[in-house]
């Protein structure tokens, strides 16, 4: 068996006794630097237009969507992976790693495709128009052209995450961060002698940011593996592991894809308000990303251990552990939102000085209470839902609390009782909160035992060889 470079006590010891806060920190750290990439093209674009910050954030929802549609393999692929660890089964793990990167990639070039040839119409079709719909195909052409480079990020990060080391990918996010500020500094305003491309230059800067992360991704990946990946194993498309990934994946995609394809639709509303309310929007999303930032990282970290503990048969560990995870999540993000009600005047102040922009932005912050609790419940007991195996469940909730309840209610709001921003905030926190109470009952119920991806009683790939 061909190790990696790393202490190997790292190996033997009990890998399911995971320390939550161990692994979320740097999760933490990590999804908060991938934010500030968005902050900073936000805040860089600003000083162009408010134009210029309308024309990113709606190309960035169909990016968004691209790397939903990617997270089929990586996510599908980490938690077949830590149940496989779990179980103790590492050559397996291995294996499925390699087959995630080829996967992924395979997706990750076909989406690109798709954007160079139908990327404009697509912009088109969201009631974008002038200045705004320039900036957006401006962006959307290079970013969304060059996706398959965050396909590749995308598995290859979930794979070196879920055998515990986060603290590294973490370290690799923030040197991508400074790589992209850097460059949009140079390029987005011209400066030390670089050309001035505006929001040509944050899409360019983005893309060398995602590139040079690869190639400190892969060096990581072959030094913090217990098995080594073979080559061989990049072309090794065994069905048993695609289906297993793909049982994860399909639901967990298409349940996070229709959740956007759903602000798609709210953002499509919004477009009828005005510049104002559309500008007011991006800057409020930006603003309350930082109140469920901690509930990601619980999620995630959680989701890794839960994974672990289904794949060793500790199943009522695994339970307990998710209800202090949504506990500690719910705490954290109520105090921020509560800090991001008493500040939402300065808050929305660092982004614009339009006094319109600023009213509208305050007043949908205030309704932060009632989104963001709910939420944040949600994120954790489906990430650890789907770590279980049981992925599907939410998806089918999804279709119903999203599609068929919260976009009539949205419709209702805004063009029936003329809420304005504000009923698109309201429609939204509905549908949290309602998946939010049926998530927790699905999770009280235990259902969720018999949907585990590893058979622990079959032999590992190892003993199988040899008889």
């Amino acid at each position: 068996m061909s190790t990696a470079a790393v202490d190997k006590g790292q190996v033997d010891k009990d890998q399911n006794k995971l320390n939550l806060f161990l692994l979320t920190w740097p999760i933490f750290l990590e999804i908060f630097l991938f934010m500030c990439m968005g902050i900073a093209d936000t805040l860089m674009l600003s000083s162009i237009s408010d134009n210029a910050v309308s024309g990113v954030g709606a190309a960035n929802q169909y990016l968004h969507i691209a790397i939903l549609l990617l997270e089929v393999i990586g996510n599908g692929a980490s938690i077949v992976v830590a149940q496989y660890i779990g179980s103790r089964k590492f050559i397996e793990a291995a294996k499925i790693s390699a087959l995630a990167v080829t996967l992924n990639l395979i997706v990750g070039l076909m989406i690109s495709i798709a954007v160079v040839f139908f990327g404009g119409q697509l912009l088109q079709s969201m009631n974008l128009q002038g200045e705004v719909l320039e900036h957006a195909q401006s962006y959307f052409a290079i970013v969304g052209g060059m996706i398959f480079l965050q396909a590749i990020i995308n598995s290859v990060a979930a794979i070196i995450r879920v055998h515990g080391f986060t603290k590294q990918a973490m370290l690799v996010s923030l040197g991508m961060n400074v790589v992209h500020i850097i460059g949009n500094y140079l390029l987005i305003y011209g400066n030390w002698g670089f050309p001035q491309m505006g929001v040509q230059g944050a899409a360019i800067s983005s893309v060398v940011s995602r590139l040079l992360a690869i190639i400190v991704f892969f060096w990581l990946l072959y030094r913090i593996m217990p098995v080594r990946i073979k080559l061989g194993y990049y072309f090794s498309l065994a069905k048993e592991y695609i289906l297993k990934i793909l049982k994860i994946g399909i639901p967990s995609a298409l349940e996070q894809v229709m959740y956007h394809a759903c602000q798609l639709v709210f953002l499509f509303y919004t477009t009828y308000l005005g510049e104002a309310s559309l500008a007011a929007k991006n800057y409020a999303n930006n603003i309350s990303m930082f109140t469920y930032l901690f509930a990601f990282a619980i999620g995630m970290g959680t989701a890794i251990i839960v994974g672990r503990l289904v794949g060793a048969g500790e199943q009522t560990t695994a339970y307990r552990r998710v209800w202090k995870s949504v506990y500690a999540a719910s705490g954290v993000t109520l105090a921020a939102v509560l800090l991001v009600i008493i500040f939402r005047q300065q808050l929305m102040g660092i982004f614009t000085d339009d006094p319109e922009v600023i009213r509208i932005g305050v007043q949908v912050l205030l309704l932060s209470f009632v989104l963001e609790t709910g939420r944040t419940i949600n994120i954790v007991l489906i990430n650890s839902l789907r770590a279980s195996g049981d992925a599907k469940y939410p998806l089918y909730v999804g279709v119903f609390s999203m599609v068929l309840m919260s976009l009539p209610l949205g419709y209702l709001f805004v063009f029936q009782l003329n809420m304005g921003l504000a009923g698109v905030w309201l429609a939204i926190a509905a549908d949290e909160w309602l998946r939010a109470g049926i998530m927790s009952l699905r999770w009280r119920s235990r259902a969720w035992e018999k949907h585990a991806l590893v058979n622990r009683q079959e032999p590992t790939a190892a003993a199988a060889a040899h008889s």
